[in-house]
């Protein structure tokens, strides 16, 4: 008997804790929706602060920018010409053509031919001296003289052959001789108003033949060069060539 009446309180106690949660979420979802409903129905239970800020505009656009200033139109600039104020043909046909009249030409002294008649042909001589004073003699031409150059002139190395006086062979080494090493060597030279070679500079040409073609070269002399009648100083190339059949 203890038995079946505690089962049945159980089941009891069961069933009305089902109740209760039916009642408390139906009151919990009553209050939810009041909740939600009331600023729907009564907006005006809304802060202040909240509707101004729901219910104010957006700034207006700012202004478009100025127009740009209109362009300045050119006046057009009427050139006188210094060409155009001589004589040239009128616009119009006048009706009275004035006529320029020309300033008579001053008399000319001929005192000096005037007394040629009484004087005779001894008075040649007075007469052409008379005429003499009234021609005036032309002013005396003055030549400038040309401009000296400044540093060595460049001369053409075929030029400069042709003013050799001396001129020795240089030393075929025997070390190239054996390597049959044969060729030109390039120098660019410097020669001075005597004729004698002031500087000397390898430009090409093969290493075992330099040394030679330099000693030799430094010994050449040359006649002056001239350039408007006085010595002047050169800067050429010479080339030294070297062959078996000599140098």
């Amino acid at each position: 008997m203890f038995e079946d009446s505690m089962m049945e309180s159980g089941g009891q106690l069961k069933t009305n804790a089902g109740k209760w949660v039916w009642v408390t979420g139906t009151m919990m979802l009553c209050v939810l929706v009041i909740i939600i409903l009331i600023p729907l129905i009564y907006p005006e239970a809304l802060p202040a602060t909240a509707m101004t800020a729901l219910l104010t505009a957006p700034p207006p656009p700012p202004p478009p920018p100025p127009p740009p200033p209109p362009a300045q139109v050119m006046k057009p600039v009427h050139v006188v010409s210094e060409i155009d104020q001589g004589l040239h043909a009128p616009t119009k046909i006048p009706h009275d053509i004035k006529q320029v009249k020309d300033d008579a030409p001053p008399p000319s002294s001929m005192g000096g031919v005037a007394g040629m008649g009484a004087m005779g042909s001894g008075s040649a001589g007075g007469v052409a001296g008379g005429l003499g004073l009234g021609i005036g003699t032309p002013p005396p031409v003055v030549a400038r003289a040309a401009p000296k150059p400044v540093g060595p002139v460049r001369v053409s190395s075929g030029t400069m052959a042709g003013s050799i006086i001396s001129r020795p062979d240089p030393v075929y080494p025997p070390i190239a001789k054996a390597a049959h090493v044969q060729g030109v060597v390039i120098l660019h030279a410097i020669i001075s108003k005597q004729g004698t070679i002031e500087q000397l500079q390898v430009v090409s040409g093969p290493p075992m033949l330099q040394t030679s073609a330099t000693d030799a070269v430094r010994r050449w002399r040359y006649k002056p060069y001239l350039l408007n009648g006085e010595p002047t100083e050169v800067e050429t190339t010479i080339n030294v060539n070297f062959t078996f059949g000599g140098g």
